[in-house]
This record gives structure tokens, sequence and C-alpha cells, in this order.
């Protein structure tokens, strides 16, 4: 069983920045992919970014050219560094890893606001 644990959510101002982690712990074998979702109120969950074990990587429309996604192998761990929100950004963000199937983390909010 692999458990995904997001932190680094939190309350931020409009232009503002924030690094969201996720560690991967547990029976580990090979991870193949490794993401975030977010999921708005009254909105269907959507990806983010992700980035594979060769460390391409997919970003939304919405996000290229602010967010950037990154991956330690060893650690078993993605970060999402965020730039540049907006107040559309704010989100609860789950952390995803395509480990053999699909695993997800509980969340934690990203709200943008003055």
């Amino acid at each position: 069983q692999v458990q995904p644990v997001e932190s680094g959510g939190g309350l931020v101002q409009p232009g503002g920045s924030l690094r969201l982690s996720c560690a991967a712990s547990g029976s580990i074998f090979s991870i193949y992919a490794m993401g975030w979702y977010r999921q708005a109120p009254g909105k269907q969950r959507e990806l983010v970014a992700i980035i594979t074990s060769g460390s391409s990587t997919n970003y939304a429309d919405s996000v290229k050219g602010r967010f950037t996604i990154s991956r330690d192998n060893a650690r078993n761990t993605v970060y999402l560094q965020m730039n540049s929100l907006k107040p559309e950004d704010t989100a609860v963000y789950y952390c995803n890893v395509q480990a053999g199937r699909s695993y997800w983390g509980q969340g934690t909010q990203v709200t943008v606001s003055s």
C-alpha cells in the first residue's frame, strides 16, 4: 500500500507563491508518475501537473508558465512550485501517485485571496 502525504497549502494573496510537497511512503516497488490535481467547490477534479519517472512533464494550460512540478526519485517526493497565484487557483490540491495503481493523498487546501 502506498500513502501519499501532502503539505504546504495555505492562504496567500493574489500574486503570491506557495510550494506544495508530497511524500509517498509504504510498499513502493516502482512509481511511474506523480502529479497534482485540484478540485474547486462545485467543480470536477482536474489535472494540474504531472511528472514521470523519466522527468517528462505535462501541465494544465491554466497554470503553464506559473507552476513548476519537480520530483526527487530517491525520496519518492514530488513538489509543486506555484507562482503568480490567482484567486481561481483556490482549490483543494491532491497528490496522485501511479505505482501499479493510482493512489491519492487526502488533499491540502490552497486559498488565494486578498
